[in-house]
């Protein structure tokens, strides 16, 4: 299973605070910001790149540069909060849309907006921090494929075993970059431990 945990101590300490319930909006969203950041290093870590030759004061030597476009599509609304990372690292990157909303009773996504870029040949990241039941990333990614993506890595705050086996199931190749692999789901279908709504945290919403 292309599951990826990240294994780092910065990244387990941005996350405990993020969980933890005290947590403002402003804080929240700037540890949204800097776990991303290290989440979006591991998530491209397979991006194509070519040698090239480089002066430098001294002399001529070679060098690594990226080959390989990149393409980032957060899921409304909370993958937004993913999004500014993405762009600070990689200003060319282009930049696609994907509205889904949960029925509160059935867990099921509804999808309400849509607005990709044309994604041939692109490294695409998919971002949504919370992968619970897995049905919202699953249609996410068909949409991405639709647009040409063939290279897609989900990239996740965390996760619940229940949306990892659903998105392996849906697209097996995609791999999935997250924080932690949480215990499983609630009766409404909220990862636990996890941290709450991750929209409503990030902006201050009820």
């Amino acid at each position: 299973m292309p599951l990826q945990i990240l294994d780092h101590p910065l990244a387990a300490h941005l996350l405990a605070h993020l969980r933890d319930k005290s947590t403002h909006p402003e804080q929240f969203r700037w540890l949204t910001e800097n776990l991303t950041t290290l989440l979006i290093l591991q998530a491209t870590y397979g991006m194509r790149s070519r040698e090239v030759m480089i002066e430098t004061p001294l002399k001529t030597t070679p060098g690594k540069v990226l080959d390989q476009a990149l393409a980032a599509v957060p899921v409304l609304r909370a993958g937004l909060g993913m999004l500014q990372p993405v762009v600070r690292m990689f200003p060319d990157v282009a930049v696609g849309y994907i509205g889904l909303e949960r029925h509160e009773d059935t867990a099921i996504a509804r999808s309400y907006y849509s607005k990709l870029p044309n994604l041939h040949g692109r490294y695409t990241l998919c971002l949504d921090p919370m992968l619970a039941t897995g049905g919202s990333a699953a249609q996410a990614i068909s949409l991405i494929k639709s647009h040409g993506a063939t290279q897609i890595t989900m990239v996740s705050v965390v996760a619940a075993p229940d949306g990892v086996a659903k998105l392996h199931e849906a697209h097996p190749e995609v791999q999935i970059i997250t924080a932690s692999l949480d215990e499983g789901l609630n009766d409404r279908k909220y990862i636990v431990p996890g941290l709450g709504d991750f929209g409503d945290r990030l902006y201050g919403t009820p």
